[in-house]
């Protein structure tokens, strides 16, 4: 018997404010452990929450670029349970009046648009987090309790891993082109748990969920999910049942572990939140957000497509992130070759910043000596294969394309006695490839050039190559 999953998404991606939801401490990451706290984010007794308003408007613009409305006045609660990175015992969040519901997001995939329902954003405060250091003890790290939060969860309208992981990486895009989030799962910024389940076609009822968490990479999405989903079957197809159940992912053996029984769907006890009066977002705030949204993924795409003549695949990557859309701009405008700037910054760039797990903002050579390199491609003085060795130079040393090349005499060699005497000489070096050449074997043709390239040290104009290694094998 086959099986369906149905999949729900709970993001948690944290504001780019520079305090913390209830109180003045920096929210910064990467600090030394407990010195971002305050009396309020510890939870001391008597203490006072006071609302982040930038905090606000940063969670209705997501609402709203989610497809949400956002409504007028929404609802603190407190979210009861005991963990020890929960200082005050429970969770600021909203619960029954979030601050946005009723969004929709769209996910190009193989078979087409796919469309997957939000249900609510809401805004809470993040805990604190746990050290688990060398020998029996735990440290806790109160830095991140109190950071803002807004939870996005979807509806289950997904259907296999693969939408899941496409969905989640349309939020982040979409949270990351706003401004809102940094998108950085390894710093903890943005988190994805899923509820899994199977049942036997899409008209039974749903199957006995699961939720899994500690996701925290994006290319573990997938994987984790698929995982999750033949454990139900499997557990099913044997006669088994599946059990409600919290489970963690465990990325170094590619499995998700129990770790906690859920008896009941709703574990939590919210009760109302007596120190915060509700959130009201006025008509004139979100009309200013609406009139002050950024360009979103898909239409820069278009923008793109139509105005740099790129294809589709090369939009989609160019438009990762606001940063990196922007770097292509401007090497597109100086270089005056949309395509060779794309190619250059998905090839090499790209290729070069992710082995080093680094993203644009990293990148050492300026849009502008990019398009500098690529204009000497297109004007003749240098070589592709120079080309790649001249980025190399500048990616790891500095310095712009015209000065290395000059400096190390790597323009062109198009001079025709040069060309035909190290095609002469190259070919005597090789006369069983030659000799195989003249006896019909005509793939040896590409080798007997790319020696000559070589022994140029990629510095011979091809074309002219090719010509003389031509002439040099037809000669009788």
């Amino acid at each position: 018997m086959s099986y369906l999953p149905t999949i729900g998404l709970e993001v948690h991606a944290q504001l780019l404010t520079g305090s913390k939801i209830f109180c003045g401490c920096s929210a910064a990451y990467g600090a030394a452990p407990n010195t971002h706290v305050c009396p309020v984010c510890l939870g001391h007794p008597g203490t006072l929450p006071v609302l982040n308003r930038k905090a606000v408007e940063y969670a209705a613009r997501a609402a709203l670029a989610l497809g949400c409305t956002v409504h007028p006045a929404s609802v603190f609660a407190r979210k009861h349970y005991f963990y020890p990175d929960l200082p005050k015992g429970y969770q600021i969040s909203q619960h029954a009046r979030p601050l946005a519901t009723a969004g929709r997001i769209a996910i190009d995939t193989p078979d087409g648009v796919r469309h997957v329902r939000i249900t609510r954003v809401h805004m809470e405060e993040d805990a604190g987090k746990s050290l688990h250091e060398a020998g029996d003890f735990t440290g806790i790290d109160y830095n991140r309790s109190g950071v803002p939060l807004i939870e996005i969860v979807t509806e289950p309208d997904i259907d296999s891993a693969e939408l899941a992981a496409a969905c989640f990486s349309r939020i982040r895009d979409i949270l990351v082109a706003i401004g809102v989030n940094d998108g950085n799962m390894e710093e903890g910024s943005l988190r994805c748990d899923a509820n899994v389940s199977v049942r036997p076609s899409a008209d039974a009822p749903l199957g006995t969920k699961t939720e899994t968490k500690n996701i925290n990479s994006f290319r573990y999405v997938q994987r984790a999910l698929q995982y999750e989903i033949d454990r139900q079957i499997d557990i099913l197809t044997s006669g088994g049942t599946v059990e409600q159940e919290t489970r963690l992912w465990d990325n170094a053996a590619g499995v998700t572990v129990s770790m906690r029984s859920k008896e009941e769907a709703h574990d939590y006890r919210y009760l109302p939140e007596p120190d915060l009066p509700p959130v009201v977002v006025d008509d004139a705030l979100i009309a200013e957000l609406r009139r002050t949204m950024p360009e979103m993924p898909e239409q820069r795409r278009e923008r793109l497509v139509a105005q740099y003549g790129l294809p589709p695949y090369d939009a989609g990557v160019l438009t990762q992130s606001p940063a990196l859309t922007a770097y292509f701009e401007e090497t597109a405008a100086a270089s005056g070759n949309p395509k060779a700037a794309s190619n250059w910054i998905m090839v090499e760039a790209l290729g070069r910043l992710n082995a080093a797990g680094l993203d644009i903002s990293a990148m050492p050579i300026p849009a502008t000596e990019l398009a500098g390199l690529i204009r000497l491609i297109d004007s003749g003085r240098i070589t592709g294969p120079t080309a790649k060795m001249v980025f190399e130079r500048m990616f790891t040393e500095g310095g712009t394309a015209e000065k290395i090349v000059e400096a190390e005499g790597l323009a062109r060699v198009s001079d025709d006695s040069a060309i035909e005497r190290l095609v002469s000489e190259t070919l005597a070096a090789h006369p069983k490839p030659v000799e195989q050449y003249r006896g019909g074997k005509k793939q040896t043709f590409g080798f007997l050039v790319g020696q000559v390239m070589k022994a140029s040290g990629g510095k011979a104009d091809p074309e002219k190559v090719a010509t003389y290694v031509r002439r040099f094998l037809e000669q009788t």
